[in-house]
């Protein structure tokens, strides 16, 4: 089956194809998306779940990467406030470990490089006095406390997914590439939908590999090209059971010159991490090691009173980062910078290929593509997006609780705990789930949890969901509150709706 011409086929469902989608189409090109597996698969729903600076990324000189990171934080909180919101974070000083006057200056140019407004700047904390130093052992006196901001990673795919099929884009989860080549002046790109084997031809002007991962991989398969352009890099993060009550995270530092995080996570939990190794297997197997939990419980045992031990375990993920291979010799101070190449002789058409980035400068990322892109295929629009909201972020980034009020006023039959997870993940969008109800009996079948079928309904119908796994682990996070059994009623749900598996459209 042939689908016709577009300006821009783009490799890759995470949030650099997502963001990209998103940027060009809203620009006036015509935009093919495909994604072997369903939105955030891969790495982008296994980040730390951080909008961030990278404050340990001064010491490594990244002034331009730090700077523009930091720059995005309040953009982004004000794109998507219902997924993105500030966070501050508390970091003990550690006698062993750097010392007061370094940190010190790297939270002073984290404070005054970055374009700070609405975040409040770094303080210092008194932890014998301070309610952030109750979890942790008497030994910790002083502490930096700063600000960034919290994401729900794998929504903010799904949202620029869902913004740039409004705008026109075709989005095609489970939709594997086979090949690529070039045809005429065009790419003739054949794909196959993985649940059916179906495949389809597709051309377009210019192809965009933003496969994470897979990016060599694809270049060396479908492309045909040689060469070896990503350093994998394995971070994992464990979930335990909620170790403090503070609504602040922890930086902490650890003895091997490494830094990792504690962070209150889905009301019930604390997620710890991440990891930093080199990974040499296929990414989609990629799970945390033995290795990897002894870290890091380790690691969270220097600084809390109560001991972490795998017992207070519930969960771990793990991603594979495809940084820039730039000769690094420790996986830890590899780039997290971006790199755009292109690839093709005069006349031809061009390949772009994405390597490295970071979930915070995805946007900026997209930006620096688009001028590539226009490059070769000409202007059609300026750049547009830093003032443009994602769905359901329609409302001030300061007005989170009066949206979760009003709801609660519209649909008093919900508890507060189910009004506010709904807004968190839906912001002004979470009326659509619930257009016409008037009793929770109108939501229908409750799989587990609070997750009713019209959730479900609406997450097969605007956001590409079409098993289990993609409703429990990256369009919500119930898979840490629903059981074996839901996840089978929900699979058998979606396989018996009309035109299960069916691509989802603009709205």
């Amino acid at each position: 089956m042939s689908s016709g011409v577009y300006d821009i086929f783009i490799a890759g469902g995470g949030i650099n194809g997502c963001g990209i989608a998103r940027d060009a189409v809203g620009r006036g090109y015509s935009v093919f998306l495909a994604e072997m597996k369903d939105l955030a698969s891969g790495t982008s729903s296994g980040s730390t779940k951080l909008i961030h600076g990278g404050l340990r990324y001064l010491e490594h000189y990244e002034f331009r990467l730090v700077r523009e990171a930091l720059m995005e934080r309040e953009v982004l909180w004000s794109m998507a406030p219902h997924i993105i919101w500030p966070l501050r974070f508390v970091l003990p000083l550690h006698k062993a470990m750097r010392p007061a006057w370094l940190i010190r200056l790297g939270l002073f140019l984290y404070d005054y490089i970055g374009g700070r407004k609405a975040l409040p700047a770094t303080r210092v904390l008194n932890l014998e006095s301070d309610p952030a130093g109750q979890p942790l052992k008497p030994g910790f006196r002083k502490a930096f406390e700063y600000s960034d901001c919290w994401v729900n990673d794998a929504r903010l795919v799904a949202l620029n997914a869902r913004d740039a099929a409004d705008r026109g884009a075709v989005i095609r989860t489970r939709t594997k590439v086979v090949s690529a080549r070039r045809e005429g002046g065009f790419w003739t790109v054949t794909t196959e939908d993985v649940p059916t084997g179906r495949t389809e031809t597709v051309q377009a002007r210019l192809f965009v590999n933003a496969a994470g991962p897979w990016v060599d991989k694809l270049l060396q398969g479908a492309v045909g090209n040689n060469g070896s352009n990503v350093r994998l890099v394995q971070g994992s993060h464990i979930v335990v059971r909620k170790k403090f009550s503070d609504a602040r995270a922890y930086f902490f530092q650890n003895n091997d010159g490494r830094i990792f995080f504690a962070i209150p996570y889905e009301d019930d939990f604390t997620l710890i991490g991440t990891t930093d190794q080199d990974y040499k297997g296929d990414p989609a197997n990629v799970v945390i090691s033995d290795s990897e939990i002894d870290y890091l419980c380790a690691g969270a045992s220097e600084y809390f009173r109560e001991p972490v031990t795998r017992a207070d375990m519930v969960w771990s993920y793990s991603g594979v980062r495809p940084l820039y291979d730039d000769g690094a010799s420790k996986a830890q101070e590899a780039t997290r910078d971006y790199v755009l190449k292109a690839e093709g002789a005069v006349g031809e058409p061009q390949l772009i290929n994405v390597f490295g980035g970071k979930i915070t400068t995805y946007r900026r990322l997209a930006e620096s593509m688009l001028e590539k892109i226009e490059d070769v295929l000409g202007s059609k629009g300026k750049p547009w997006t830093a003032g443009a909201k994602l769905p359901g972020g329609d409302f001030d980034k300061e007005g989170f609780e009066g949206l979760v009020s009003r709801f609660r006023r519209d649909h008093p039959f919900l508890s507060e705990a189910h009004a506010r997870r709904l807004i968190r993940l839906y912001g002004t969008r979470a009326w659509r789930i619930l257009r016409g109800a008037r009793t929770s009996g109108d939501l229908g079948h409750v799989f587990g949890s609070d997750l009713t079928e019209a959730e479900v309904v609406y997450l097969a119908d605007n956001e590409w969901a079409q098993a289990a796994e993609d409703v429990l682990w990256r369009r919500t996070k119930l898979g840490l509150k629903v059981d074996a059994s839901a996840a089978q009623a929900i699979d058998e749900f979606l396989k018996s709706r009309p035109n299960a598996g069916a691509h989802v459209a603009a709205q």
